[in-house]
């Protein structure tokens, strides 16, 4: 497959058509031009093709529960409707035994994955999220358990003292097997402080990552776009994981979030278009040359998109989830989960061929 170069392709996207074909890295400037030009046809092939060399068509997929032991959080990022104060209408600390009896209720035979974040709950010691991680790995030692974000674990080390390697043996102990992506937002101080993300900086975020991995953690990451930042802010949120993952090879997938308003009520001025979605999946791919994996999360984007995104460089449709809140919480208006049928629909209806998946990327199952 070849890039489509026509007489209305400019220079400067041939020039990048070229280098994505030659196997030569796009530059800080290569990203921010992808999102500046509106030759969003030739981007969305050139991503495709990019793709289609790592993974030919196949899409991937897993059967995991969303679960949120606590939505109590110290933290008061401007973007978060899901936390809540100690107290406060809604709030909540569930115990390990509460968390087995709410998933005894949703769980089926097929799922594979826990999907565990939650807030910052500076009320109760580090050994209770040791121990929550610990109830569900004895009670479903099937099931791999992907906890808690790099904030979160910045956050274990201040409430217990340890380090993050020591932080990040104690739950492996209890069964930690991989880190969720959640906590990157913008890999920009600046950003952090605009957005008032007062939880792990850029640094703290980038060294929880590199301790996993260096562990022999296979981890996620992500990025959380759609409000304050600039293109320069977003390609050089990339340009920092991309060179960690040259470092360690330790990130199995990149997540592209698109941010979502705080009301459901909220009109199409308030959230990111389409096509900036469409934008971002496909420069992701073509910045993130070393990872092999970017999402199409169909929580933020919808099922429709997600399917147009496969054929703008994405690989991945997440998980059926059961029930998703935090995104949800904040104004998404898109199903809190899919089942296996309707993943493989979703799919198939885009020329593609679904693969489920384990939390590492081996192929459980294939739909030709």
């Amino acid at each position: 497959m070849s890039t489509l170069v026509t007489p209305f392709t400019d220079r400067r996207m041939a020039e990048i058509v070229e280098k994505v074909q030659n196997g030569i890295r796009l530059n800080l400037e290569d990203g921010i031009y992808l999102y500046e030009t509106d030759d969003i046809l030739t981007l969305g092939q050139l991503a495709n093709e990019a793709n289609l060399r790592k993974n030919g068509k196949k899409v991937y997929f897993i059967e995991n529960m969303s679960l949120y032991f606590t939505n109590v959080c110290e933290a008061r990022c401007a973007f978060c409707n899901f936390r809540k104060d100690q107290g406060e209408d809604g709030s909540y600390t569930l115990s390990g035994q509460e968390m087995i009896d709410y998933v005894e209720q949703h769980i089926h035979p097929g799922v594979r994955e826990f999907h565990i974040v939650g807030g910052h709950n500076n009320h109760v010691p580090f050994q209770y999220y040791v121990d929550s991680l610990k109830a569900l790995n004895e009670k479903y030692p099937h099931v791999t358990l992907k906890a808690y974000t790099a904030a979160e674990i910045d956050f274990f080390t201040r409430i217990s003292g340890l380090s993050i390697k020591e932080v990040l043996q104690e739950l492996q102990k209890a069964g930690l097997q991989s880190l969720t992506g959640g906590g990157a937002e913008i890999l920009s101080d600046e950003y952090r402080k605009k957005m008032r993300v007062t939880k792990a900086n850029v640094d703290r975020y980038l060294e929880v990552h590199r301790t996993a991995h260096n562990l022999g953690m296979k981890t996620h990451t992500t990025m959380l776009y759609g409000s304050v930042e600039s293109y320069q802010d977003r390609i050089e949120h990339m340009l920092q994981i991309r060179e960690l993952q040259d470092e360690t090879n330790g990130f199995m997938v990149f997540i592209p979030l698109s941010m979502q308003p705080k009301s459901k009520n909220a009109n199409i001025m308030r959230r990111n278009s389409a096509y900036e979605d469409l934008k971002t999946i496909a420069i992701s791919r073509l910045m993130l040359d070393n990872i092999d994996h970017v999402k199409a999360y169909f929580i933020n984007i919808g099922p429709q998109l997600t399917q147009v995104a496969l054929t703008f460089g994405a690989s991945d449709v997440h998980g059926t989830i059961v029930r998703e809140q935090i995104s949800h919480a904040a104004g998404a208006l898109t199903p809190a989960g899919l089942t296996r049928k309707e993943l493989i629909w979703l799919v198939k209806g885009a020329g593609r061929i679904p693969v489920e998946r384990d939390t590492f990327y081996n192929e459980i199952e294939v739909f030709e």
